[in-house]
């Protein structure tokens, strides 16, 4: 089992580089870019989204698409690299789908996902155009046919299914259960025959999604196996094999010291022997395999960056007193899912080189001991002034957070590419 310091030495050593204790993100001095930009501030490293982007494209079957998934981190020009690299988008609302028309993406590629769809938001998809709608309701499937018919158009839509027999291993189950996810698969014969018996829908394929961050490829390839056994059930009554398989995302990245780094050579190899299985199979014929990162694409690109604004004992007990916290990035706050507080990967970002010696708690500004990014965590005798890293922050971190809460000034992104550092978004403002 790995300490916390051994696993932001583990991310140090896959993604960035240390020059005389000090991290640099994309080559770049961190103590530079915080005193360029101020802190709070988010730092993105666009050579580790194509390292990512790279492996994952080399992992997965050609007939299998990436969509990236935007809600893992919405910044535009993030959008627009994944885009670069021949991504579709998923969504789950019109002000993402408004995203994706402003970066530029062809309304063909863009798949809306997501369990409260308003009658607002489907009708301004379906009058633009938009590559498909995945229902999650019967109720959805009378509301859609309902616009589309108004509108005189067919609508194209796959259903989401929540599988039986789902196998274990995510750290966020989403199906499998109850839930407000998709249409239970002992249900889907009767959601099948209100799309078919629909005029102006048209029937493209399923969405199986079961879990996120998942960690362990064997758990994926069974979710994937499944999904493959609910298409292909769908397609022997159709007579025909379906356009659209989609298998969702939930590729994970390793947070906390009990885990581990997707074995994506074991993923790669699984998923060859799958797509083997059914290669002379007539049911898949033509069918478009698709897959919806988003965490697994962007979170280890991302570092938070924050300054040690204060230091106090309260009876025995040191913390470190920053300039940001949960409002910034809730996930490392621990209320953003986790049952039980666990330290996010953190660590003082110019003394990599020192031996931790104090033990602290990090908290933020804000009025509530809701705000505590790290408990009890071993570092270097810290000072007023120094900075504070939280790797693993490239998803679900600036917009995932309270932003308004006690009205503290969002913070600025920042991406560094070849030509060195860019502002993506302005402290407190939109995207550049």
């Amino acid at each position: 089992m790995m300490s916390c310091m051994s696993i932001v030495s583990s991310i140090i050593e896959r993604c960035f580089k240390v020059k005389s204790g000090e991290l640099e993100i994309g080559g770049m001095s961190v103590r530079d870019l915080a005193s360029r930009f101020g802190t709070p501030l988010y730092i993105y490293d666009k050579h580790i989204l194509e390292k990512k982007f790279d492996c994952l494209r080399k992992t997965l079957p050609a007939k299998f698409d990436i969509y990236y998934s935007v809600k893992a981190n919405p910044n535009s020009t993030l959008i627009k690299y994944f885009l670069s690299q021949g991504c579709g988008l998923e969504i789950a609302s019109v002000g993402e789908f408004n995203l994706a028309r402003r970066a530029g993406c062809d309304l063909s590629k863009i798949i809306f996902a997501g369990p409260s769809k308003t009658v607002e938001e489907l009708e301004q998809v379906l009058s633009s155009g938009i590559g498909e709608i995945h229902v999650e309701s019967e109720l959805e499937i009378r509301r859609i046919a309902s616009i589309s018919s108004r509108l005189g158009i067919k609508a194209p839509v796959a259903l989401r299914v929540n599988p039986t027999g789902v196998a274990e291993g995510g750290a966020m189950r989403m199906g499998g259960k109850a839930t407000q996810f998709g249409i239970d698969e002992e249900c889907l014969d009767a959601a099948l025959d209100a799309v078919i018996a629909a005029d102006s829908l048209e029937f493209k394929g399923i969405h199986v999604y079961s879990g996120t961050q998942i960690l362990d490829c064997r758990v994926l390839l069974r979710q994937y196996g499944k999904g493959l056994d609910i298409a292909r059930q769908i397609a022997t009554r159709l007579g025909r094999a379906l356009e659209t398989v989609d298998f969702g995302g939930g590729l994970g990245i390793p947070y906390f010291s009990n885990e581990h780094e997707l074995d994506m050579v074991g993923f790669r190899d699984g998923l060859a022997e799958l797509m083997q299985d059914i290669h002379n199979d007539s049911l898949f014929a033509g069918t478009r395999f698709i897959v919806e990162p988003g965490r697994y694409l962007v979170g280890e690109a991302g570092v938070y960056v924050t300054t040690v604004n204060d230091i106090k004992i309260s009876r025995g007990k040191k913390f470190l007193i920053l300039d940001g916290g949960m409002n910034h990035h809730l996930a490392a706050s621990g209320n953003l899912g986790q049952v039980i507080k666990r330290n996010f990967p953190i660590s003082l970002i110019e003394k990599l080189d020192q031996e931790s010696i104090d033990t602290v708690s990090m908290v933020g500004p804000l009025c509530t001991p809701l705000d505590t990014l790290a408990k009890d965590i071993a570092v270097p005798l810290a000072e007023v002034g120094d900075l504070v890293g939280i790797f693993q922050s490239g998803a679900y971190g600036l917009t995932a957070s309270p932003l308004g809460f006690l009205g503290h000034s969002s913070p600025p992104e920042i991406f560094i590419n070849d030509q060195g550092a860019q502002l993506i978004r302005s402290r407190g403002g939109g995207n550049e």
